[in-house]
């Protein structure tokens, strides 16, 4: 996995870089705005971790910059600024997640790795696979010319499936992103709300999407297996 940090406080950013080799990762360092930037644009990275208080290019406008030509890689702010409006604000030029300074090395790297392990992220408002359509803005599902009705719960399983696609997603991952809490592994509550999506996405079509990886988890897939 290979991070890319911005970040113009020598000793801050010394600190965090130990931490994340010593984790494994592969970490660049940039100062400034536009020497990141340049960096973003040149490397695929799995992650940026990026602070708002940049000389050259400012945080927020390095996030615009980046979010218009890749919606994809996991961007985890760092800032001072603790408001309800700044966060708000964060989330919609398109940060994933925020941690505010001063932070414990520990609670980073527990974010760091949510980020990781979700993925990239699509941002489209439509997502699609095989004749399945999710419309983010309306929240509306239809497969061909079916429209699906679905929970909030069932809508938030659907969408993280259809953002990736062909990847298999375990059920400790779907409950931590669908649930957003950790139950203690015994809990059926994934397999319960597959049927039940299932039997709305699938039942009545030839070809099934949702398709089970026995022993590991889920996944959704358009095509036919060969």
């Amino acid at each position: 996995m290979r991070i890319l940090m911005l970040e113009d406080e020598p000793k801050l950013s010394a600190f965090v870089k130990r931490g994340l080799v010593a984790e494994r990762y592969a970490v660049d360092v940039i100062s400034d705005g536009l020497g990141g930037l340049e960096y973003a644009e040149t490397f695929p990275y799995d992650l940026i971790i990026l602070d708002l208080m940049l000389p050259g290019l400012s945080g927020e406008e390095f996030l615009m910059r980046v979010r218009r030509r890749n919606s994809f890689v996991p961007v985890l702010v760092l800032t001072a600024r603790d408001t309800v409006q700044e966060k708000v604000k964060l989330f919609d030029l398109g940060a994933d997640d925020y941690l505010t300074k001063p932070f414990a090395f520990a609670e980073l790297m527990v974010r760091v790795k949510a980020l990781l392990r979700r993925g990239p992220v699509n941002r489209s408002s439509t997502l699609r696979v095989g004749d399945l359509e999710l419309d983010r803005l309306t929240q509306q599902v239809k497969r061909g010319s079916r429209r699906i009705d679905l929970t909030a719960k069932e809508y938030s399983l659907l969408e993280y499936l259809m953002q990736n696609p062909e990847r298999v997603l375990s059920r400790n991952m779907i409950i931590e992103h669908v649930w957003d809490q950790s139950f203690d592994g015994i809990t059926n509550i994934v397999d319960v709300y597959v049927r039940h999506l299932r039997s709305k996405v699938d039942d009545g079509f030839n070809l099934k999407l949702i398709r089970t990886i026995r022993g590991t988890g889920y996944m959704i897939r358009g095509t036919q297996e060969a």
